[in-house]
């Protein structure tokens, strides 16, 4: 029977026994999830969703180190892979729902309707989910150590609060856009209004999710090691490997290619957008 050992002395990496079964059902989750963008990636080359690709890997090799772990509480590996992997691999999927914002507002020919240059807007996101992950995966480094885990667990709470920030201002920026281009639609846009629409709301979907499990993440390490969370294990399946095998689905379900327009095309109707400007543009037309 599986027994919680201490890594050394009194100090327990784990506060409970791990499910090997709970794991090994995410991990399978994530395993096809994962494998299903792999193949629609390779046929469609949408190369820039590779990211998103490497972080449902992390996640797959996290819930297995999850799953191996029932028995050896006491070891530190298991642990250190499992929690650095499930933590970060979020960051991961964040780089490529910022990096799909852009390149949706490029395939509609509405630059002029973000708020944010688009040259600047994945840049802009993506700079600020690597500050994130990096902050993050030298806290999970840092927390190894009994000595050190208060000052593990802040860095990673500054990480986590970063991730926050940095979503909360994504889905502003996403729905202004959104809302501008409804109200002023593009040529490009009309010609596939079924498809644009249904990327924008799985961007909304899986933002939305990222931005609760960041949440339930600051709270658990706000909380710390004797805080309700980090004692049961429920709480990480319901508001992190739920909700992130709800990212991989949804991305998967209205997975974004195709957002490559004709390039005559796209510069000849976005010359025709640009010439309407003056009685187009949200700033000159009243509400």
């Amino acid at each position: 029977m599986a027994e919680l050992k201490p890594y050394r002395g009194n100090y327990y990496l784990w506060q409970y026994i791990p499910s090997t079964e709970a794991a090994s059902v995410f991990a399978a989750f994530f395993i096809l999830g994962t494998l299903y963008l792999i193949w629609k990636v390779v046929r469609t080359r949408a190369y820039f969703c590779i990211v998103f690709i490497i972080g449902g890997i992390f996640e797959i090799i996290g819930y297995c180190a999850r799953a191996g772990a029932k028995n050896r509480t006491d070891v530190l590996m298991p642990y250190v892979i499992q929690s650095t992997l499930i933590l970060i691999a979020p960051a991961l999927f964040a780089a490529s729902i910022y990096m799909v914002l852009g390149r949706v507002i490029r395939g509609v020919g509405a630059e002029y309707r973000s708020v944010i240059p688009v040259k600047w807007l994945t840049p802009i996101f993506v700079c600020g989910d690597i500050v994130s992950f990096v902050v993050q995966a030298s806290g999970a480094g840092i927390m190894v150590t009994g000595d050190s885990m208060k000052t593990g667990e802040n860095i990673i709470l500054g990480g986590l609060i970063v991730q926050i920030v940095m979503f909360g201002l994504f889905i502003v920026i996403a729905s202004i856009f959104h809302s501008r281009l409804r109200r002023w639609p593009t040529a490009l846009f009309l010609e596939n209004r079924t498809k644009w629409e249904s990327i924008m709301a799985m961007l909304y979907t899986v933002s939305v999710f990222v931005f609760v499990r960041s949440i339930f993440r600051v709270i658990e390490y706000a909380m710390g090691q004797d805080g309700y969370p980090l004692k049961h294990e429920w709480t990480l399946y319901v508001f992190d490997a739920a909700l992130m095998f709800g990212v991989v689905a949804a991305f998967a379900f209205r997975f974004p290619s195709g957002l490559v327009v004709d390039a005559a095309k796209d510069e000849e109707t976005v010359g025709q957008e640009l010439t309407n400007r003056n009685w187009a543009s949200p700033t000159l037309v009243s509400s």
